[in-house]
């Protein structure tokens, strides 16, 4: 991909959980070399991605970070190779499902 929006939130949030923080790292690293063009080409790069869709009708990619400790919600433009890193979250704040009526 060419571009990930914005990195600086994955150093906040590795900041306030350092137990994510090497996770993260990988994370990035894989998006940044990735080639996708397709959610196909996504799930090869990372089996435990989940696509949802939200209220907004768009569709969002959830991916575990650390184990399941964590979730990263990104909204993937294939065409242009951007990343949007939209959410970071405790798996708690995941399971409480509000995230999906705000995007």
């Amino acid at each position: 991909m060419k571009r990930i929006i914005t990195p600086k939130r994955l150093r906040e949030y590795a900041a306030r959980f350092p137990d994510a923080e090497r996770s993260l790292d990988r994370w990035e690293k894989v998006v940044m070399t990735a080639q996708w063009s397709n959610p196909a080409d996504l799930k090869r790069s990372f089996g435990n991605v989940d696509p949802v869709i939200v209220k907004s009708g768009r569709t969002v990619y959830v991916f575990n970070i650390q184990g399941n400790s964590h979730r990263l919600v990104a909204a993937i433009h294939f065409n242009i190779g951007m990343v949007y890193v939209l959410r970071l979250m405790t798996h708690k704040e995941y399971d409480r499902a509000l995230w999906k009526d705000e995007l």
